[in-house]
């Protein structure tokens, strides 16, 4: 194997985000009257926003959209629940200094991703970075594999995918890239 590109997912794999994400989740529903369990999220932890909402049976546009705005204000507040996978994070940094590139494909919102990786001082650590908002299709669907692949211009026979769900398992083999799998164990959940 020629490795010339590391993609890594963020939430659950690069970064245990759960729960900075449950705290403003929880918050913003508490703000839209409504209630979220740490068990209820727990179990669509992963999942794209939509997908989320229906799980947890959020039907109405309107009050989507609030929970959306108010979780997106509110979840800087919760940073300081984030925990940095140091291994990883260390792997890639040594693969970027030796001209590897490097690159996070998640489904979470870019101005999420964004904002989490600028406060735990990574965003010159990836060449590319690409977002729910960048893709049609989420996990399962290889496309933002493909796509990330694509823009770097490197073969799936020479990348290589981090990923910690089943969904973003399923993604990485549809997309003919070899996946190691982070185990959610290394962040206690």
């Amino acid at each position: 194997m020629n490795l010339k590109l590391i993609i890594t997912d963020f939430d659950g794999t690069l970064v245990n985000t759960f729960e900075a994400n449950y705290q403003a989740y929880a918050e913003a529903f508490t703000q839209c009257d409504r209630k979220l369990t740490r068990d209820s999220y727990r179990q669509c932890f992963g999942y794209r926003y939509d997908d989320f909402m229906r799980a947890v049976g959020v039907d109405d546009a309107d009050v989507r959209q609030r929970i959306r705005k108010i979780k997106g204000e509110v979840y800087p507040s919760y940073f300081e629940y984030l925990q940095s996978n140091e291994p990883l994070i260390n792997f890639i940094r040594a693969f970027h200094r030796g001209g590897g590139k490097t690159a996070i494909a998640s489904t979470a919102r870019r101005l999420n991703l964004v904002n989490a990786l600028r406060y735990l001082h990574l965003t010159e650590l990836f060449d590319c970075i690409l977002a729910g908002e960048d893709v049609t299709h989420g996990k399962p669907n290889p496309e933002i594999y493909l796509k990330v692949m694509e823009r770097m211009e490197v073969s799936a026979k020479q990348t290589l995918i981090f990923e910690d769900s089943e969904v973003g398992f399923e993604a990485a083999e549809a997309s003919g890239v070899q996946c190691v799998k982070i185990n959610q164990a290394f962040y206690g959940y």
